[in-house]
């Protein structure tokens, strides 16, 4: 398992503080696994993403992130910079309102996969963008698990829409 999977995500601002420092470098995305995405990526669309559930025990939740789209297209000389992505970001101001929140990145490779943004550093000519996993949970153990795997739950207390 990659250790970079238990990193926190990087923020909005690290991410825009780290693009400021080095404008001219191209950006290379980089895999959990450590493969490189192909370096003539665009980034679409940078959106705001709200996602808002209820978790198994029943407790209503938010959840609220910065996704870069990337795309590869056919114009393999393209190259996308700090100073690039910067300008995206802004033209996003108005709908990411200021708000230092999460980056994630959507990539489609067969199927679209949403990878969180963890590290940001200049290696080689170039700011290198680390992934990380995505991963599900249980946000309701203490209501879910049973007695014998989480001893503060008992069996007959599990919530509503609980598994």
């Amino acid at each position: 398992m990659n250790t970079l999977d238990e990193s926190p995500t990087l923020l909005l601002s690290r991410l825009r503080a780290d693009l400021t420092a080095a404008p001219d470098l191209p950006l290379t995305v980089v895999w959990p696994d450590g493969e490189a995405i192909e370096a003539h990526f665009h980034v679409t669309e940078v959106g705001r993403v709200r996602k808002d559930f209820v978790d198994c025990g029943g407790t209503i939740r938010s959840l609220t992130t910065c996704l870069l789209q990337t795309w590869v297209g056919d114009d393999i000389d393209h190259r996308i910079t700090g100073a690039k992505l910067l300008r995206a970001l802004d033209h996003a101001e108005p709908i990411l309102g200021g708000e230092d929140l999460p980056v994630e990145l959507e990539y489609e490779a067969c199927n679209v996969v949403q990878l969180r943004l963890v590290a940001i550093t200049p290696e080689d000519g170039a700011l290198v963008m680390r992934l990380a996993s995505k991963h599900t949970d249980c946000l309701a153990k203490d209501l879910c698990l049973p007695a014998a795997r989480h001893p503060a739950a008992e069996a007959s207390a599990c919530g509503p829409g609980c598994c």
